[in-house]
């Protein structure tokens, strides 16, 4: 079975300005074009479009939900993942590198600890 990995972008929001294109639309398709043949050049697959909700705030207590539209991309996992992890993805379950893929790569564990800054003697 082929694995891939995706990446999902906003869409654009507004049409791009040309020579020989009036109407919204056309602008618009434009801009999708552009941003497309970009993700294309990097070997990304355009996938499909989503609408999806997201909660967010709305002043000090209250909560809305608002509809975002994303661009999904995909292309053929090459087995290497981020930063040179193909021996530690070679040894897991087929199922275990599908969901690692379908998660956001950071290092486990908490964020090292801080101290207060300290001030320059001049």
């Amino acid at each position: 079975m082929q694995a891939y990995e995706y990446k999902v972008i906003p869409a654009p929001q507004r049409g791009e300005k040309e020579r020989g294109l009036k109407t919204g639309a056309e602008r618009f398709a434009h801009a999708l074009t552009l941003t497309m043949n970009e993700l294309a050049a990097e070997g990304w697959e355009y996938w499909r479009a989503e609408a999806l909700p997201a909660e967010e705030r709305a002043g000090l207590t209250s909560k809305t939900t608002v509809f975002h539209n994303l661009l999904v991309f995909r292309r053929p996992f090459r087995g290497e993942g981020i930063s040179g992890e193909a021996p530690a993805l070679a040894a897991q379950s087929a199922a275990e590198r599908r969901a690692r893929m379908l998660s956001v790569y950071a290092p486990e564990g908490k964020a090292p600890r801080l101290g207060p800054a300290e001030e320059e003697e001049v």
